[in-house]
């Protein structure tokens, strides 16, 4: 099994970082919930009923873009976005390796402990 290159791997926790800074933020979440249904929505679609400005939506969106969590596109003169589930995933199997780590070092200090 080949290794991951350094610069692989640095770039790699470089994206790792973004997509945690930008899930970060209640309002991103909120967006990341209300993307989630699978259809790409507009700006007025995903400010309404909220207490939301466009502006703010869009500079949150921006956000999530550059992380490549979501993804815009245009159709006519509105941009509407999807969510891309992608680097949820992968967020999600980082999350999973972390997790079996900890498990492990635990397993260990118990039968370091009991021993």
């Amino acid at each position: 099994m080949s290794r991951a290159s350094p610069d692989a791997s640095v770039a790699k926790r470089r994206l790792h970082a973004g997509a945690f800074a930008a899930l970060g933020d209640e309002t991103r979440l909120a967006l990341i919930a209300a993307l989630s249904a699978g259809e790409q929505r507009s700006i007025a679609q995903l400010t309404g009923g909220t207490r939301l400005t466009r502006q703010a939506v869009t500079k949150h969106l921006r956000v999530l873009e550059h992380a490549g969590i979501v993804h815009c596109a245009r159709s006519g003169r509105e941009r509407r976005y999807g969510l891309d589930p992608a680097p949820m995933k992968e967020l999600e199997e980082y999350l999973r390796r972390v997790s079996e780590q900890w498990d492990n070092v635990l397993l260990r200090l118990k039968a370091f402990v009991e021993a």
